[in-house]
Order: structure tokens, then C-alpha cells, then sequence
């Protein structure tokens, strides 16, 4: 039977705020601190999602960091990334922008090769299997030093042709996007474009500053932007993407019911919105369990959860011809689906009446 649960699931999308460490698991944790003699605080999957009660971003984090403590070797990232890949493929993901937070490894010892090389052989694997095309985002912890930052953008020198852009994320508060001015700057220099954690927990002139300072084209998460109806006005006239995370929205307390949550008001406000993850094993849900959810929620219609999808590929930072590719796949689909529909509703007719 066609209904809104099969459209949502076989909706051709792409995410584009996707953490990938964010992705692991309790299973695959556990799998991994076993393969690599790795001890973690937590004596039983059940005991880590117990632990998943965030009252705050800072809380989230510090689980965050523990839980990647188990990755070390490039088949543990290789591992991650290909089951965060088969389960969005089974959500009609068909393009994934992951991003990776190699200080997180390197502080503690891990090469940078090591991180990168997993994520790349699990990439090619995933367009070679699954058909989902991805790119590399490269995220900078904010609440480390711009120096810091300027150390990773040198380890990834002999990588910058795979990796698409760089972005800013970790601790928003107290971690204005001009602390990294500098090295936004330098990776713009080097052919990278540019996203930033902005709007989160931080106020309006965070967002401000990274669309003046940091002069990114896309930003993460963005909620309190409506705060401000000048920065709304000027975000929806420049056409900026911004990538929302409801389930993470609900989770951090960044809105407290997702009936409050304000994807639909961004949409009516002419606002350049798409739906992620963020984190999904953190946060309860991938990225059909997100559609749903505010689709239920916020009495989202099926041209709104069209109009996500199609700006999830419009912003995208994927070559025009390829974001093209993938609208012309979503159009298929939707095709497809109406055509599937008015049998069944033909057919449901011709029952009735006989």
C-alpha cells in the first residue's frame, strides 16, 4: 500500500549535516573497544543509551569524545562510515556530505592518515555498492585554538583534493565563528568552501559573524537566526542553506516539544532549510526518523517535505551537474509515486463500487 511512510523512506534526499563519529552505535562501539582491547565506562549497550539523557550540547559532547575513544585504526573508521552508509540508504539517502572531526583522533594519537583512509575506502565502497555519492567535510573544534586549527588544515595538505570543505563545530558558546577568521580565510585560499556551526546555542551575531567573517556559503543548524528578522530577511534573500537538526533541536533543549520546532516557519519565511541527523545514534533517529517526526509534529505537507528534499541537493555542495542528477532522480520518483498512487486509489474506487 503506498502511504506517506513508503513516499517519506523511497524520497530521493541528501543529508548534508551528518556527523560521521556521531554515527557509531552502542553495537559497533562495543564491537570496536572488544577489537581494539579498548575499555569503556559503560558495561552494556543498554547502560550507554541510558547515558544518552543530554540536558545541553556540552553534555552531549562529553559522551561524544568517550564514545570515539574506541576508534583507532582506519578500518574502525572505514567500519563506522559503512553503517551509517547502509542505513541511510535504506532512508533514500542518495548523496551524504559527512562531516569528520579529525582533531578528536589526532589529539590522541592517531594519525591523520588513518582517519582519512578509512573514510575514503568506505566513500568509494558506498557509491560502488549502494549507489550514494558523498563528499568530506573537514570540521574544526572550536573549543581548541585557531592555531590548533591551523595544524590540521597543514596535516590534511596531501588530502585537500578529497576533501570538499571545512567546517566549524564542538562547543558553541564562548566560541565565537571570528576566533577562526584566519584559517577560514586559508582553507578559502586552498579551493575549500566553507559551512559553520552557527545558531545553535549561540546567539544571532554568531551567525552574523559567520556569514560576515568567516563568509561561509552554507550554515549548520541556524535556529536562532529567526530571533533576528533583519539576519532572516538577509539569509532568505541570499538564498543560504541551512542545515536543521530537529531530533538534535529536541535532544540538546535547543526547542523543548518538536511542536515547537520552527522548520515550517523557516519554510514560510522563505528560508533555504533541509532536515539531518546531526547525530543520529546520539539523538534517536536518522534521516526518514526525522521526516516523520516533524512531518507528525508540525502537520507538514507532502510539498513541504518535497521542498526539503529538493533544497537538501540545491545546497549541496556538489557540482551543478551532479546536484542536477540528483534532482532529476527525485523528480522520477515523484513521478512514479503519483502515477503508484492513483492506482491504488483507482483501484480502491472500483472495489467500492462493485
Amino acid at each position: 500500500m503506498t502511504d506517506f511512510d513508503s513516499f517519506i523512506t523511497g524520497l530521493p534526499k541528501a543529508e548534508l549535516h551528518l556527523h560521521i563519529e556521531g554515527s557509531l552505535e552502542p553495537e559497533l562501539m562495543f564491537e570496536l573497544a572488544h577489537r581494539n582491547g579498548v575499555t569503556i565506562p559503560y558495561g552494556s549497550v543498554e547502560e550507554v543509551r541510558a547515558a544518552y539523557d543530554f540536558s545541553n550540547l556540552q553534555d552531549f559532547l562529553d559522551i561524544y569524545y568517550a564514545g570515539a575513544n574506541v576508534l583507532r585504526t582506519r578500518a574502525d573508521f572505514h567500519d563506522m562510515a559503512m553503517a551509517y552508509f547502509r542505513r541511510a540508504a535504506r532512508d533514500g539517502v542518495i548523496h551524504a556530505e559527512l562531516m569528520f572531526d579529525p582533531q578528536t583522533h589526532t589529539d590522541r594519537g592517531i594519525p591523520f592518515e588513518e582517519v582519512i583512509e578509512g573514510l575514503l575506502s568506505a566513500m568509494k565502497q558506498a557509491e560502488t555498492e549502494l549507489g550514494i555519492t558523498s563528499l568530506l567535510i573537514m570540521s574544526f573544534l572550536r573549543h581548541l585554538s585557531e592555531d590548533a586549527a591551523f595544524e590540521t588544515l597543514a596535516m590534511a595538505e596531501l588530502w585537500l583534493d578529497r576533501i570538499t570543505a571545512v567546517g566549524l563545530d564542538s562547543s558553541e558558546v564562548g566560541h565565537p565563528p571570528s576566533k577562526f577568521a584566519r584559517v577560514f580565510a586559508a582553507a578559502r585560499a586552498k579551493g575549500l568552501r566553507l559551512t559553520a556551526h552557527a545558531g545553535e546555542e549561540g546567539p544571532p551575531d554568531y551567525v552574523y559573524q559567520a556569514l560576515d567573517q568567516l563568509q561561509v556559503e552554507r550554515i549548520d543548524h541556524g535556529n536562532r537566526a529567526l530571533e533576528d528578522a533583519d539576519l532572516t530577511a538577509r539569509l532568505a534573500a541570499e538564498g543560504m542553506t541551512l542545515t536543521v537538526c530537529p531530533l538534535s533541536n529536541l535532544k540538546l533543549c535547543v526547542v523543548d516539544d518538536l511542536q515547537h520546532h520552527p522548520i515550517d516557519r523557516m519554510l514560510g519565511e522563505g528560508l533555504k532549510a533541509t532536515i539531518n541527523s546531526d547525530d543520529p545514534a546520539y539523538f534517536g533517529g536518522y534521516i526518514a526518523d526525522i521526516y516523520r517526526a516533524v512531518m507528525e509534529a508540525r502537520g507538514l505537507a507532502r510539498e513541504d517535505l518535497v521542498k526539503l528534499a529538493r533544497n537538501s541537493f540545491t545546497g549541496s555542495f556538489l557540482p551543478r551537474e551532479k546536484a542536477d542528477a540528483c534532482l532529476a532522480k527525485l523528480e522520477a520518483f515523484l513521478d512514479t509515486f503519483s502515477d503508484a498512487l492513483s492506482d491504488v486509489l483507482s483501484d480502491a474506487k472500483v472495489e467500492k463500487q462493485s
